[in-house]
C-alpha cells in the first residue's frame, strides 16, 4: 500500500488561540516577533511600551529579507502552529515560547492579548 501527499488546497491555518483562553497568563512566557518598518509592527511596540510590558515580554526586531537566519525562530513557531506550514510568515507575531507556537498574528488581537496582559495580576507584580 502507497500513500501520496496530497498538497495544501487552502489558506494556511490561523493561530487560535487567544490568552486567557488556552495560552496562559505567565510572565516572560510570551515573545514577540516584529518589523522595524512595518506601521503595525510600531503600533504594537508601542502598546508593549505604554502598558509597561517591555520587560515581561522581549521582541525580536526582524530585517527585511526573511532568508536571513533571524527568521528561523518565527519560522518554527509557523511550523509549530500549523502542520507543514507553507503560508508567509507575517509580522507582528506574538508566540508562545512555552508550546512554540503562534498565539496572534493580526495586530487587533495581539493588542487585545497585551491589554488582557497588562490587566493580569501576575503582570503587575513581574518584571
Amino acid at each position: 500500500m502507497s500513500y501520496t501527499i496530497l498538497p495544501r488546497t487552502g489558506p494556511a491555518p490561523a493561530p487560535r488561540g487567544r490568552i486567557g483562553a488556552g495560552f496562559s497568563p505567565v510572565p516572560h512566557r510570551y515573545h514577540l516577533y516584529l518589523c522595524a518598518d512595518c506601521p503595525r509592527s510600531r503600533q504594537v511596540t508601542d502598546a508593549l511600551a505604554e502598558l509597561g510590558l517591555a520587560d515581561s515580554i522581549p521582541a525580536t526586531v526582524l530585517g527585511a529579507d526573511p532568508r536571513k537566519p533571524e527568521y528561523t525562530g518565527l519560522r518554527l513557531a509557523y511550523e509549530a502552529t500549523g502542520h507543514h506550514f507553507h503560508g508567509a510568515l507575517t509580522v507582528p507575531a506574538l508566540v508562545d515560547t512555552w508550546s512554540g507556537r503562534v498565539v496572534a498574528d493580526r495586530t487587533p488581537d495581539i493588542l487585545d492579548d497585551l491589554r488582557f496582559l497588562a490587566g493580569h495580576p501576575a503582570f503587575r507584580t513581574a518584571s
